[in-house]
């Protein structure tokens, strides 16, 4: 056990000296802080405006003076009702000096009415925007139907008020925001695949100084794995902690109250889905950095790590990506068998959790399967690490590989 401390001490204080890692967590911070002061910063350089200036134009008076009403939808532009006539000459020069963003022409054309969206440039993609389609359509179907004279009873029944709803037939319904949970499984990735990656860099550059050599004499090599391994991951902890702590704090000190739950619905985080997303924080963190202390071991070189590490890099991104495209429909047996393979369920469990789809039982039947997984991965990872680790030659093939972990007496 002391063996184990000071191998997981000299790994943190090794891990927190690296300016790679204290330059590249305060980039992540820095980026954040700028990233939830977005809306600020554009609100401070385009200033006070409501949005584009849009110039409406009906050279028919087709709307009888109703498109004033335009200016009390909230449709996300400055809104100004031409008092005269312009030609189409007049409103491209004032949109070419920038008097106004865009320009809606509204005029009568055989049966119809043709509206006429101008913009400075255009793409191929785009379209005249459809909130400007409905509200034009809405105005003009009112006016029509006040000419009518129908009563207000009348004209409630013909534009009744429908409500929407989208349900499933499982006794356990789906709930909450699926972007808050893409969200959650993004940075679980993020700080298992980046921190597990950690522990084989680690491994390869010490082979590389040497210093390997002064740990094999002085404790086991199971050792040296579990306290690497257990080292990293703790400060691979802090550092997820230290950014989800920072982008909490910006989200409340610079984003406008109630901003932040009309994106994300946070009903559902609940301490037991905090405690759950460590948990599998932690056990999703040592299966692969087990496999990276593997690979690890394999080379001599820091150079060589990526072409070693891309096997478990690949089965990484398989992993992350089954339980991200299953979270279109949570309630298929895919997701359902994401929740439970070991290279998924880490990503994949937290999001039904969330979700109100996993009972106890399946999330202990996750667990116990991740656990199954782990063990035998750390018994063969262990094995292979004791006979390459001192290995300074070329980097071993499969087949070496596959003798060491048969090998009864490592």
């Amino acid at each position: 056990m002391k063996d184990l401390k000071t191998v997981m001490s000299f790994t943190i204080k090794d891990m927190i000296k690296r300016k790679s890692f204290v330059i590249s967590t305060i980039l992540i911070l820095v980026l954040i802080v700028i990233g939830f002061n977005i809306p600020n910063i554009i609100k401070a350089v385009k200033g006070e405006d409501q949005g584009d200036k849009l110039l409406v134009i009906d050279r028919q008076n087709e709307f009888e003076g109703t498109l004033e009403n335009l200016k009390q939808m909230n449709l996300g532009y400055d809104i100004e009702i031409a008092s005269e006539n312009y030609t189409d000459e007049q409103i491209k020069e004032k949109i070419d000096e920038e008097e106004i963003k865009s320009a809606l022409i509204i005029e009568p054309e055989n049966q119809t009415i043709k509206v006429r969206y101008l913009l400075k440039n255009t793409t191929m993609m785009e379209q005249v925007p459809e909130t400007l389609q409905r509200s034009i359509q809405s105005l003009y179907t009112n006016l029509q139907i006040g000419k009518l004279g129908l009563t207000q009873e009348q004209l409630q029944s013909l534009t009744p008020n429908f409500n929407f709803s989208l349900e499933q037939t499982e006794e356990q319904k789906a709930s909450g925001n699926v972007f808050a949970m893409m969200i959650l499984s993004l940075v679980l990735f993020y700080a298992i695949y980046f921190c597990a990656y950690q522990v084989s860099s680690s491994i390869t550059t010490e082979k590389t100084s040497k210093i390997m050599e002064t740990l094999v004499t002085s404790t086991s090599p199971r050792t040296i794995v579990l306290g690497k391994t257990i080292g990293i991951g703790i400060v691979g902890l802090i550092q997820m902690i230290l950014i989800v702590a920072t982008a909490l704090i910006s989200a409340k000190l610079f984003l406008e109250p109630g901003m932040i739950e009309s994106l994300l619905d946070m009903s559902n985080v609940t301490p037991y889905l905090g405690i759950i997303t460590i948990v599998y924080f932690i056990l999703g963190y040592f299966a692969y950095a087990l496999l990276y202390a593997l690979t690890g071991s394999t080379v001599s070189k820091p150079e060589d790590i990526q072409s070693a590490n891309t096997p478990v890099a690949l089965l990484a991104v398989v992993g992350f990506y089954l339980s991200y495209f299953t979270m279109m429909n949570p309630t298929s047996e895919l997701n359902g068998f994401a929740s439970l393979f070991p290279i998924s369920s880490p990503f994949c469990m937290p999001f039904r959790i969330m979700m109100g789809l996993a009972s106890t039982t399946d999330v202990m039947i996750s667990i116990a399967i991740l656990v199954v997984t782990i063990l035998i991965i750390a018994r063969v990872a262990i094995k292979i690490y004791s006979n390459a680790i001192l290995n300074y030659g070329s980097k071993m093939n499969l087949r070496d590989l596959i003798k060491m972990a048969r090998d009864k007496n490592a």
